[in-house]
């Protein structure tokens, strides 16, 4: 019974915990984390981790809930090959939204902005979360570009493949450093962020 009473009241605490932090979360950012929120402890509730591994983004959330688009997405760098600047120019790796390219949990990708307005959240499989903070002069209706570190890296990790991407959030036409950062640093999705950080190294 006393086990019960404790078990009980953690559980509780938890809870109280993890809304603070939505709470102040969306505060600080104006994003709705919500989406993530909610996703997750659906979907993670769910899973069955196979042979006792931690569930990967992928298969820890019900991506049919959301609207899917089947886009053309190439990989591109900072670089000179991609944007035509090198490292001594003043843009060098500056997004059209003015945030630092980033390639995390939550990375920067370019798309037509007609289609997939500043800020929008889309979940790329094989990729991770791309959010649209930057525009390309080929990049035209159902096309992407996602940042990648590193030429090798493009071409290690992706080149050019036609996907099913998920809208997890549109855009309002603005992207903040602290809201990108805000993103990578949610405290829910930090088990999916280490295995991200751990793939790309390998």
């Amino acid at each position: 019974m006393h086990k019960m009473k404790n078990w009980t009241k953690r559980f509780i605490m938890t809870c109280l915990f993890l809304l603070a932090l939505i709470v102040t979360f969306q505060s600080i950012t104006g994003i709705k984390a919500q989406t993530f929120v909610t996703a997750l402890a659906n979907t993670i509730a769910q899973s069955e981790p196979a042979s006792g591994s931690a569930p990967t983004l992928e298969n820890s959330v019900d991506w049919s809930k959301y609207p899917k688009h089947t886009v053309t997405a190439t990989g591109y760098t900072a670089g000179a090959e991609s944007t035509g600047k090198n490292q001594g120019h003043p843009e060098y790796g500056i997004t059209f939204s003015g945030v630092k390219v980033k390639r995390d949990l939550f990375s920067t990708i370019a798309a037509d902005l007609t289609v997939y307005p500043i800020g929008t959240i889309l979940f790329i499989p094989g990729y991770g979360y791309g959010v649209v903070a930057d525009k390309g002069g080929a990049i035209k209706g159902n096309k992407l570009d996602l940042y990648y570190e590193t030429v090798e890296d493009v071409y290690r990790n992706w080149g050019k493949k036609t996907v099913d991407v998920y809208l997890v959030q549109k855009g309002d036409g603005r992207l903040t450093e602290e809201q990108l950062q805000a993103l990578n640093e949610d405290k829910s999705l930090q088990v999916f962020r280490q295995q991200f950080i751990t793939s790309e190294k390998k």
